[in-house]
This record gives C-alpha cells, structure tokens and sequence, in this order.
C-alpha cells in the first residue's frame, strides 16, 4: 500500500470548516474523517473529488451560542446542539496547550504537520465527541476484570429480538441497554493491566471477527464498522496520552464496542476461520475509493492500518466483506 501523504489535507479541512457535524439526514458528517483516512491510505488525490461528490449531503455549520464556562462543562455534554460552543471551548483550550491532544483521526494530520487547520479539525473532533456524549450503564461494575478480549466476548448478554422493534440508530439502541441489567458487569470483564499496544490490537481484531460474524444488513454493518474504528482510532491516542487515561479509554472501547453487539448481534459473537480475498491491498484501496461510501473507506483504512500493525486474516475479509453491505455510492 502506499505511504501516506497529507499533501491535499489542509485543502480538504478549508472546504469542510463551513459545515458541522450533522448531514441532511440527520446522520453525523464523516467527511473530515474520510478526508485523513484517504490521506493515512496514500491517495490525497481522491479526497477532494470524493468531498465534491459528498457535499451536498453536509448541512451547514450553526454559529457558536453561549460559551461553555470551563467551571461547569458538564452541563454541555450530550447535548447536540452545542457542537459550535464546544468547538469555540476546545479551540481556546488547543490554542493554551499547543495542541498536545490529539483525537482519532485528527491526531495522524497534525503528527504530519501542525497546521491551524488542522489544530482547528482537532478541536472540531473534540467538540463533536463532547456534543455526541452518552454513557452505557456501569452500575459501579469497573473493577479490573481477569478475561482476555476474546474470551469475555462470549460472555456479553444481547438484547432478546423482540425488545430491538423500537431500535432506531445507534444512539436510541444503545438507550436499550439501561433495561438490560446483565450488561453493566462487562466494563469489568477484561483485564487491562498488561502491555496496551497488544491489548489495543486483540480489541480490534475482536471486533473486527464481531463484524464478520453478525454484519447482515446495512444496519447492523455500520453499527459493527464502529465497533472497530472505535479501538482502531484509541491506537491513534493512546501514544499521545498518559498510561492512566489510555487504559481506561480502552476500557470504554470495549464496553461500547460490546455494547453494539448487545443491541445488534446474534447467537454467534466471532467469526472463526476465514479466508482473505485474493486481491492486494492497494487494489483493496481501489474498489473502496471506486465504491465511495464513506463508511467503507474509513473502515478499509482501519482495518488496513491495523492489518500492518498486527496481520490477521480477518482484517482483509472484513475489507472484502463490507463492500457488498453498503450500497455504492
């Protein structure tokens, strides 16, 4: 696959800083994120062919309201509407500490090269992490586990088929996991005590095989691509924060990455043995660039980025597999 390039990102950032975190359709905006995944995967040149095709679907971003007081933030969480005042609060706060913080994808673009666009993309990043805050039901079940990834998966409760009839996104399917009180104890099912590197690659290769085993519809299949970009991007932080923070981000990986598995999975929680397309990696690249989906390209980059990392055949089945999910683009 080729190096990466972040040769059109600022370009890129330019165009999408008129637009905020919601589509026409009431779905989040992906296009910051497409932007630096096609950037992480070599191909600058597909990225602004790819917005222009992606930009009547993006709403316009609403203009910054009462300013969040840094003394009681909390208030703000959650709460959608505040995407600009969040935006406006993390772009003082990025502006005192010089950008140390870096989230996701932002983090990669500003690792190639600070730029204000770029440190502005990572306080948008931020402030739509806080607009969108929810939290799944713990029920003071956080102590350390003693479970591997793998094996505490099959132990998640999921929700019974005939309470999901008022599932909607993942948002609202999330909310069923408050009348679900077997899911609570499984933030504390893992053991997050040993080296976070493999424990970050075991999380996402878990998730990726959760993918496989359960994406059956277009639902499901972006619901299950989340779970793996979730703990795909905590590699891209982890290195950038203290050893404390890390660890428990990865435990909140696990639990929401769980927690869409108890709202859309089946009998079966992993995929075993597959076997990987025959097609390379930069033809893998390709076809998710000619499909144009933005779900699918994130989700190649992620899978790709961690195949590099820590191979495993499952990260190519599941590039091959979510093609023929999603319609093309």
């Amino acid at each position: 696959m080729r190096a990466p390039s972040y040769a059109s990102l600022d370009d890129a950032l330019e165009t999408l800083a008129r637009y905020g975190i919601e589509l026409k359709n009431g779905n989040s905006n992906h296009a910051p994120m497409v932007a630096e995944a096609l950037c992480a995967m070599g191909r600058p040149d597909a990225v602004m062919p790819w917005i222009a095709g992606y930009r009547e679907r993006m709403l316009p971003r609403p203009p910054a309201g009462a300013r969040i007081d840094s003394r009681d933030w909390c208030a703000a969480l959650g709460k959608r509407a505040r995407f600009a005042d969040w935006s406006v609060f993390f772009g003082d706060e990025l502006q005192a500490t010089h950008g140390v913080i870096r989230v996701g994808h932002a983090a990669r673009g500003l690792a190639d090269s600070e730029t204000p666009l770029r440190l502005r993309e990572l306080a948008d990043a931020l402030a739509s992490w806080a607009a969108t805050y929810q939290e799944l039901p713990t029920n003071g079940h956080e102590a350390n586990g003693g479970l591997t990834p793998r094996e505490a998966i099959t132990r998640v409760p999921t929700v019974p088929l005939d309470r999901r009839a008022r599932a909607g996104n993942i948002t609202t399917s999330l909310a069923m996991l408050d009348d679900l009180p077997e899911f609570a104890p499984v933030i504390g099912l893992i053991d997050t005590t040993g080296d976070l590197a493999p424990l970050i690659d075991e999380l996402t290769e878990v998730f990726a095989r959760v993918y496989l085993a359960n994406a059956h519809d277009i639902r499901s299949t972006i619901a299950f691509i989340h779970g793996v970009t979730s703990p795909a991007a905590l590699g891209n932080i982890a290195p950038l924060v203290g050893d404390r923070t890390a660890r428990a981000a990865l435990r909140y990986a696990w639990q929401s990455g769980c927690g869409l598995y108890a709202c859309f999975g089946g009998e079966t929680a992993m995929a075993r043995d597959v076997v990987p397309p025959e097609a390379d990696e930069d033809e893998l690249v390709e076809r998710a660039i000619a499909h144009g989906d933005e779900h699918v390209i994130k989700f190649t980059e992620a899978c790709l980025h961690r195949h590099r990392l820590d191979p495993s055949p499952i990260y190519l089945a599941a590039v091959d597999h979510v093609r023929g999910m999603i319609p093309q683009r």
